[in-house]
């Protein structure tokens, strides 16, 4: 079999201009050796786990031990791909040296380098995560984790104001060392513009094919998770609909006594039944 090389950050940023970047959300050991093995350059174990598998109601209610969790059982099971850690609410914003020590956390956990929500207002800590020798990958346009504080979950950059603060903040995180950065539902004009005007790579979410890359959150784009259905996602399957037939399926066997047949079922000898028999 061939061994397909690693993606490093330097590998990643050398793909602008060159090759679009294919992303995926990813929380588990099984999904991830899948993702991998379809071809995905970088797997983020995003906060939306909180969502999605924790059945919270956003993303602010996940903490720093669930997420890493999630990102050792997909270290483990991705091998090429990137491995990004989505740095929970509150484990960066209080102060410099906690937003070093817990992306240090993720390192360890077998992240290759961590992501930040934020513009000009975190670039300080992502320049001293960066210093301190982790590769960062910056996250601006809408910001899940603080969004339904502010204004709620809307399109960013729909103003020439909004649009300039977005190129501002892209710029800021670009000198403070981040190696990429997610654009997330920023109007495809603006995402365009951002992304030819910064030397990094730019991954959407909602912002158009203008960016370098584009990531979906994998139970969006699968159809497994029908809480939020989301205008920009692409639904690749309707696993929901196929899990539901099968359980049920497996439920009404079950009840009628067709599970388990005999191909299913392991036997004893028939001299030591025999022999059990006779001891009882």
């Amino acid at each position: 079999m061939e061994q397909r090389k690693k993606i490093s950050v330097s590998e990643l940023a050398s793909m602008k201009g060159r090759d679009k970047i294919a992303v995926l959300t990813a929380y588990d050991y099984c999904t991830a050796q899948i993702a991998d093995k379809a071809g995905t350059d970088v797997l983020l174990v995003g906060d939306s786990a909180a969502m999605v598998v924790l059945g919270y109601p956003n993303t602010v209610a996940i903490g720093m031990d669930e997420m890493l969790m999630f990102c050792g059982a997909v270290a483990r099971g991705a091998k090429r791909p990137l491995i990004v850690g989505d740095m929970p609410f509150g484990s960066y914003q209080p102060s410099i040296s906690m937003a070093i020590e817990n992306a240090g956390r993720f390192i360890r956990s077998g992240c290759d380098c961590v992501k930040l929500e934020g513009g000009l207002e975190i670039a300080d800590k992502i320049k001293a995560i960066v210093d301190a020798g982790i590769p960062v990958m910056g996250h601006i346009g809408l910001k899940p984790q603080t969004a339904a504080l502010w204004e709620g979950y809307k399109l960013q950059g729909r103003t020439a104001e909004s649009a300039a603060r977005l190129l501002e903040d892209a710029w800021a995180l670009e000198k403070a060392g981040a190696f990429s950065i997610v654009l997330e539902m920023v109007a495809s004009e603006v995402a365009e513009h951002v992304s030819k005007k910064i030397a990094i790579p730019t991954i959407g979410i909602g912002s158009g094919a203008g960016c370098d890359g584009q990531v979906l959150v994998l139970h969006d784009m699968l159809g497994i998770y029908e809480n939020i259905k989301p205008k920009f996602v692409k639904r690749y399957s309707d696993l929901s609909k196929s899990i539901f037939e099968a359980i049920s399926a497996y439920c009404q066997e079950v009840k009628s006594s067709r599970f388990p047949e005999e191909h299913n079922t392991f036997h004893m000898s028939p001299e030591e039944l025999e022999k059990f028999r006779k001891r009882i």
